[in-house]
């Protein structure tokens, strides 16, 4: 058998394109098909819109436009657009740019140069047009490669810059837009920049109060306190405490980006609250209780900012800009004055912050006993934990280019469980296995996760006790029969995540596996069918007389088979909770008393289901 040659023939220096092509999670983090809010077409979208916040914040343009149809994304700005003669080196040259230039763009998002490029290489369809000086400039590229490169013309049109975009199918698969993950990016876009208008498909959003108004929109149960909005020069904060949500929820930026997994800037905000706190009552409460239901929103403006990946969702500075505070330092100062000034001018406020912080403080030590018992029993689980079928790499394992495939699935029952155990990747998917349908948990408090066997288990899994910072998973997936005991199932853990742990639902952790209901086969095709829809276009598509096969349930379907549901062709849908929706309500209309508004409800919304393949 002949050697492998390795010579000067492997080795091989690939152009901009190709390598973004290549290897895109260098560039947008994991690609993904839309179900994940950071999943790469949302990356691409953020990408192009962070050039026009950038436009905004010098003070060029103050509306942006966005539209979305057919998986084609159009966005326009008015800003002062790319000076034409380099319209082209900005979308497919790497390292082009005029943000290396700090004096331009001091404290802008986009830093390396990287972005629109990403966008082009990464689209079956890219079209640029920039108006500038009465004339314009156009240029259009397929997957990276110049089509049209148009001579500069005059033009009536106001300035500015189109950027529209196809993400490419052989990339990105069989995507999706979520009307819910662009609504809220854009959302954020307008709380961090009052006064800028975005127009999305029609519809327009605008914040005047800048965070003041992201807490009020997204809070979905009763508040302690008003929020207080505290703002100074580069740094704004906005902070409450909710009534009765479990855990502590933050949304954290920097430069305009949402950074998602917090940062340096998130751990000095925590413990910088919890050090003005103890100044401002004199008393060494417990960090714990002081941000015990805390919801608060902190954006700071950072010089030349390092942050931990391509796709900015986690901040690695420890300066404000090179050679000067830290950003510990900076954010400590600001709320020592700040918070402090604002507690003293505000006594109901103070007194109300004091109220939950004992309240807070009641609650953790009569749960002191029930925990412990629950941790010894977690502890000797964990050697053993039958419930758990545990993989190698966590979310948590920092280093691990895996670590955002890694799955937990709940499922109902050992036969669902045992097929997707057999076929399962050891490596980044997990199987928890329930006995039976869970408790429901609605109206419960905090002490019932600890009592429940099953509930304790499940949380120790996760490793979400303390807060999102050690979830073992980036995805955490319900998979259960898609009968009434399975919707039944689904409904009650979800009650649970919501009650106890709604951050896990807010980040957009949790999902719910979609099986095949049909399987429509001849000797040469096999077609898994996931709607009526779909069994009626494959019955059409086999043609003649196609074996069809109804699955009832998880346990029936082979392993052989499950391999392909859970693989790279998994589909999963997200469970979001809605911009309007009170998760109060929702908990109280479907998981608490039978009342007669839900006999009602379910009276006027009963669906009954035709086999439309047998009618002509």
């Amino acid at each position: 058998m002949a050697e492998n040659q390795y010579t000067e023939d492997n080795i091989r220096s690939l152009d901009w394109k190709e390598h973004i092509r290549l290897r895109p999670g260098m560039y947008i983090g994991k690609l993904g098909d839309g179900s994940s809010a950071d999943d790469g077409i949302y990356i691409l979208i953020k990408e192009v819109i962070d050039n026009s916040i950038d436009e905004y914040v010098m003070g060029n343009g103050k509306t942006i436009e966005v539209s979305i149809r057919d998986k084609r994304v159009t966005i326009r700005d008015y800003g002062r657009g790319i000076p034409l003669g380099k319209v082209i080196d900005c979308v497919s040259k790497i390292n082009t740019g005029a943000k290396y230039d700090s004096k331009a763009f001091k404290k802008s998002v986009g830093l390396n140069g990287v972005g629109t490029k990403a966008v082009n290489a990464l689209s079956s369809h890219f079209k640029i047009q920039c108006v500038r000086d009465n004339q314009t400039k156009v240029a259009e590229f397929e997957s990276g490669v110049i089509i049209n490169d148009s001579p500069i013309e005059s033009s009536t049109n106001r300035k500015g810059t189109k950027v529209t975009f196809t993400p490419d199918h052989s990339i990105f698969g069989n995507y999706r837009f979520l009307n819910e993950y662009v609504e809220k990016m854009l959302w954020n876009y307008c709380y961090l920049n009052p006064g800028l208008t975005i127009i999305y498909n029609g519809e327009k959003f605008y914040s005047e109060n800048g965070l003041k108004d992201l807490l009020e929109q997204n809070i979905d149960s009763k508040i302690v306190y008003p929020v207080l909005h505290l703002k100074g020069e580069d740094i704004e904060v906005a902070m409450t405490h909710s009534q009765k949500a479990y855990g502590e929820q933050y949304y954290s930026f920097v430069n305009g980006q949402h950074t998602t997994q917090g940062g340096t800037h998130q751990a000095a905000f925590r413990e910088a609250v919890v050090k003005t706190v103890r100044e401002f009552y004199g008393k060494n409460f417990d960090a714990v209780d002081i941000r015990q239901s805390i919801v608060a929103a902190v954006s700071i403006k950072v010089i030349e900012p390092v942050f931990e990946s391509q796709t900015k969702t986690k901040l690695g500075s420890n300066e404000i800009g090179p050679g000067m505070v830290t950003i510990r330092t900076f954010i400590n100062d600001f709320l020592k004055t700040q918070l402090d000034n604002y507690l003293h001018k505000n006594p109901e406020t103070a007194e109300l912050f004091l109220k939950k912080i004992i309240e807070a403080e009641k609650e953790r030590k009569a749960l002191a006993g029930v925990r412990k018992l629950a941790k010894e029993r977690a502890k000797k689980a964990n050697l053993h934990n039958r419930k758990l079928r545990d993989c190698r790499v966590h979310l948590n394992n920092e280093k691990n280019d895996r670590r955002f495939e890694t799955t937990l699935f709940i499922t109902e029952g050992d036969s669902a469980s045992g097929s997707i155990t057999k076929v399962r990747d050891v490596n980044t998917q997990a199987v928890f296995s329930l006995k039976g349908k869970p408790l429901n948990s609605y109206g419960l408090t905090k002490k019932i996760v600890y009592e429940n066997e099953e509930f304790n288990l499940l949380q120790a899994a996760l490793n979400i006790e303390d807060g999102l910072e050690g979830l073992r998973y980036k995805n955490v997936v319900i998979a259960t029969d898609a009968d009434v005991d399975g919707m039944h199932i689904r409904l009650l853990l979800i009650t649970f995540f919501l009650q106890f742990f709604p951050e896990l639902i807010r980040e957009g952790y949790l999902y719910i596996l979609e099986t095949p209901l049909y399987r429509v086969r001849n000797k040469k095709e096999t077609v898994y069918c996931y709607s009526e829809q779909e069994r009626v276009d494959a019955i059409n598509k086999l043609g003649r007389n196609p074996e069809v096969t109804r699955f009832k349930g998880l346990g029936e379907i082979s392993p052989n088979e499950f391999k392909h549901f859970i693989g790279k062709d998994m589909r999963l849908e997200p469970i979001i909770i809605g911009k309007k929706m009170s998760v109060e309500d929702l908990l109280s209309f479907y998981m608490g008393k039978n009342t007669p508004e839900r006999q009602e409800f379910i009276i006027e919304n009963l669906r009954v289901e035709k086999d439309i393949s047998n009618e002509e």
